[in-house]
């Protein structure tokens, strides 16, 4: 679950962090109250969505005035970016920055352990920087046992800047940082900009923060935080239906069972020229009211040239996933040819659904997602 930027403030100014104040509003009036009340200098007016390139996209604007403030929020809210609708914008003064770093941390799967990543080009995307000048990024992989140790906050630091009262403090934001993470059970936590001013201060300009789903269950706290209008609109009916789903950008559609089988099917699409235009698990259950959501979700991409069906059954029933796609085309008319792998628990049973409509079901996968990847690239 991402957070806004607000949020993420929220998260780090409680751990101690320094911050500029701010205010979230969501109308320009509002908006030109919190800069009057932050003492009528310029401010930075920019837009809360879960979506980047919110500057490149107009969606972050300098205001030297509080009637200014009032004119870019009126601009800015309801504007689009990525999809997404603008609904709140976040007030905060402008800061006088001598430079800009970037400190994040990341849950590396690799390694199971948080994973540190400074560089002293901050300001711009982590993974820009990652692309044109991979040696400005220094990493460390921390403990969980011990946490971050005060030597390696130092010795992070020291390769931001030069001067001691800066690396103490960038330092001691780095512990902050980690606290905010592991306490939030995060899989993202980001400063972007560390910046100083002239006087030497070390402050966070910027906050990003994702929250493990895993952690909601118990933490309220955290799921009331949860803002499914900046989300995409199939992400929160998916998760309404029960389904693990991710939007992708490619144009074929796939509904899998099993975490581990849709990460290999949409390896395999890939592999045969293909692009996945999703990541979809049906999970273990064998209730066709799933089928027939996923393919609701799916066939709502205008994007999906053609859908692949890859269910190998254990637990799942493959005659439920067949009665589910019947059901789903007779609820709804598919406009986009559709590729159904079977193999599995009552697969016999399966087939015979299947052909008793019409359709047809494929046993091996590599044939399935060759006829898919092709049906897609002929309709694209």
């Amino acid at each position: 679950m991402n957070l806004h930027e607000y949020q993420a403030r929220e998260l780090l100014k409680a751990a101690g962090v320094p911050m500029l104040e701010g205010d979230v509003a969501t109308t320009p009036d509002q908006a030109e109250a919190i800069a009057r009340r932050l003492g009528g200098g310029t401010v930075v007016i920019k837009a809360q969505v879960h979506a980047g390139g919110r500057g490149k996209a107009g969606g972050v604007k300098l205001a030297k005035t509080p009637l200014e403030a009032r004119e870019h929020s009126a601009k800015i809210l309801g504007m689009t970016i990525k999809g997404l609708i603008v609904q709140k914008v976040l007030v905060v003064p402008a800061a006088d920055i001598a430079s800009e770093s970037y400190v994040g941390l990341i849950m590396d799967r690799e390694t199971q352990r948080p994973v540190f990543m400074v560089s002293a080009a901050g300001g711009v995307d982590i993974e820009e920087v990652a692309a044109t000048a991979p040696e400005k990024i220094t990493r460390l992989a921390v403990d969980p046992r011990f946490g971050l140790l005060p030597h390696q906050a130092l010795g992070l630091a020291l390769t931001l800047y030069p001067g001691f009262a800066q690396v103490k403090a960038a330092a001691k934001i780095m512990g902050q940082l980690y606290t905010v993470f592991t306490g939030n059970g995060a899989s993202l936590a980001e400063i972007n900009p560390l910046a100083t001013t002239p006087d030497g201060t070390v402050l966070a300009l910027d906050a990003k923060v994702s929250i493990d789903d895993n952690e909601l269950d118990r933490r309220p706290d955290l799921a009331a935080m949860r803002d499914e209008s900046a989300e995409a609109p199939s992400e929160v009916a998916a998760r309404t239906a029960g389904l693990t789903f991710i939007k992708l950008d490619g144009n074929v559609g796939c509904v899998v069972n099993g975490a581990g089988l849709a990460m290999a099917t949409m390896d395999l699409v890939k592999y045969y020229g293909g692009e996945p235009a999703n990541f979809l698990d049906i999970g273990g259950s064998s209730n066709p009211e799933k089928v027939i959501n996923a393919l609701r979700i799916i066939t709502s991409d205008p994007n999906v040239k053609a859908i692949l069906f890859n269910i190998f059954g254990g637990i799942t029933r493959t005659d439920d996933v067949a009665n589910g796609i019947v059901a789903a085309t007779r609820q709804f008319k598919l406009q986009v040819p559709i590729v159904i792998r079977l193999t599995g628990t009552n697969e016999a049973e399966a087939i015979r659904i299947l052909q008793g409509v019409g359709m047809q079901a494929l046993n091996d996968m590599d044939e399935a997602v060759k006829n898919v990847v092709a049906l897609a690239q002929a309709a694209a």
